[in-house]
């Protein structure tokens, strides 16, 4: 995936435009290039996406057989007889659009996701499909949590949750080693507490 061509941020909103000397807009019509966070998540990320993309898989499949199978025995009289007769194609259809991308989707999410932490600020990149990027100061930080479910303790992962004021500020940072998000949810702490203290 390039991330090029659709890493683009409106100048005038977000931390962008606080990079410009004299506040000025950017050439190319007030839009820069969002380079990548430095950062990539554990590798092992994937194999965490991918057991739990496999899980709802079986959820999904398993669900519309049982599914197909009460209306065939049923014989719903409210749906078009050529649906109730070929009611097992229902779990066979599903399976064919969920597993591909339950497959396909954790090395993608790996692909996208990323992370920084620069200066004063945590830079993060998520998504798949869609794209999120966030720039959080750490100034605004009130509170940094290092959670772990239990597939990312068996793995050594954990989540960083960064919070501030504002829900629209907060990130999340997800498949980071243990040992990396620990260091990361420590540093993160002691310097929004030094900026607190600085503005005090």
């Amino acid at each position: 995936m390039s991330d090029r061509a659709d890493e683009y941020r409106d100048a005038t909103s977000g931390a962008a435009a606080a990079d410009l000397p004299g506040g000025g807009r950017p050439p190319g019509g007030g839009r820069v290039p969002l380079r990548a966070p430095a950062n990539r998540v554990s590798r092992k990320a994937v194999t965490l996406w991918l057991l739990e993309q496999v899980f709802w898989s079986v959820v999904l499949v398993g669900g519309s057989f049982f599914l197909a199978r009460w209306i065939d025995a049923d014989r719903w009289s409210w749906l078009p007889l050529w649906l109730v007769d070929g009611i097992w194609w229902l779990p066979v259809v599903v399976a064919v659009l969920v597993v591909p991308a339950a497959i396909v989707e954790p090395f993608w999410r790996y692909a996208v996701h990323r992370w920084e932490f620069s200066g004063d600020v945590v830079y993060a990149r998520s998504g798949w499909i869609s794209r999120e990027w966030a720039f959080v100061p750490v100034s605004r930080i009130q509170t940094v949590d290092k959670t772990q479910g239990t597939l990312e303790r068996t793995l050594g992962l954990a989540t960083v949750e960064i919070r501030t004021a504002s829900h629209a500020g907060s990130s999340t940072i997800k498949g980071l080693d243990y040992e990396v998000a620990a260091v990361l949810a420590e540093e993160l702490a002691r310097r929004a507490e030094e900026l607190r203290d600085d503005a005090t």
